[in-house]
């Protein structure tokens, strides 16, 4: 039995589906069932509820031979970190009084980065706590997430621009959800490796920002170009949606880790996933586009 928490999100629903097309036996987690797709839920063993709350993964988690986990963000939380850890120690000692075996989670790249990086350090902090369960653990650790460009459908539209923090004439590492996806059912599926490691998971490009808005236009046959934001202005911009101060701090830390190479070592000893930038926009930004009314 393999437990997947956040089934329905871009990672959990489609790992949840190669998981099945191997035939595996599946137990999810969810807050909501009506969101998982009918074909899903009459093959799936279903657990309602939040995975930080010790009787939910007590009804989850017997039987369980391997555990994918990822949290999901929380903006009211009290900071970055006390939202990875809480979870994390809840998932450790569920797993250590369940005997769990193997255990995924969805971290970051950048292990060992000398200075606090915000959500990235909280990722780091969740990974401690996990590799202390006595499972053997994997974290699936990632750089920028292609998805994210999906928030800025209304500025590549409308403005035929995206703004990021970072320079645009410095590569950029980054990764699609599927590929991730499909590195956990991978490891889920053939659970005989031990031991706690960082698996670097990193899409097969070197493109900069600037190269990346060149191959959006491209791919979506308009011009679209890179627009560098300065961090202040970044925080700026969070404050005006509502943000508070730790939730800016906690993200315009991730972000100038990211501008200074915090996914550097990790990307020089990646493995290359099949995904690439420009088959991401013509598979998911395009239709997305084409689709989305600003």
């Amino acid at each position: 039995m393999i437990v997947v928490t956040t089934p329905t999100g871009q990672i959990g629903s489609r790992l949840v589906r190669r998981l099945l097309d191997q035939d595996r036996e599946v137990r999810v987690i969810v807050r909501d069932a009506s969101r998982l797709d009918d074909s899903v839920r009459e093959r799936v063993e279903t657990v309602v509820g939040s995975h930080d709350d010790p009787a939910v993964l007590d009804r989850a988690l017997p039987g369980a031979e391997a555990l994918f986990w990822l949290v999901p963000p929380n903006p009211q939380a009290p900071s970055a970190q006390a939202h990875y850890v809480h979870f994390a120690r809840v998932a450790a000692a569920a797993v250590a009084r369940h005997g769990v075996g193997h255990v995924v989670g969805v971290s970051s790249a950048g292990h060992g980065w000398p200075v606090p990086a915000g959500v990235l350090s909280a990722a780091f902090a969740m990974d401690a706590e996990l590799s202390a369960s006595g499972a053997a653990y994997r974290a699936l650790s990632m750089p920028f997430y292609m998805e994210n460009l999906l928030r800025q459908l209304d500025a590549i539209r409308g403005q035929g621009v995206f703004s990021l923090t970072c320079a645009g004439d410095r590569p950029l590492a980054s990764i699609a959800t599927r590929d991730i996806a499909d590195t956990a059912a991978g490891l889920l599926a053939q659970p005989s490796w031990t031991g706690q490691e960082n698996l670097p998971v990193f899409g097969p490009d070197r493109l900069t920002p600037d190269d990346m808005a060149e191959v959006i236009s491209q791919e979506l046959g308009r011009p679209v170009a890179y627009r560098r934001m300065g961090i202040d202005d970044y925080a700026a911009l969070l404050r005006s949606q509502g943000a508070g101060d730790q939730a800016v701090k906690d993200l315009t830390e991730a972000f100038a880790a990211q501008d200074h190479g915090i996914y550097d070592a990790d990307w020089a000893t990646a493995e290359p996933t099949p995904t690439d930038f420009r088959t991401w926009c013509r598979d998911v930004l395009k239709p997305a586009a084409d689709a989305h009314t600003p």
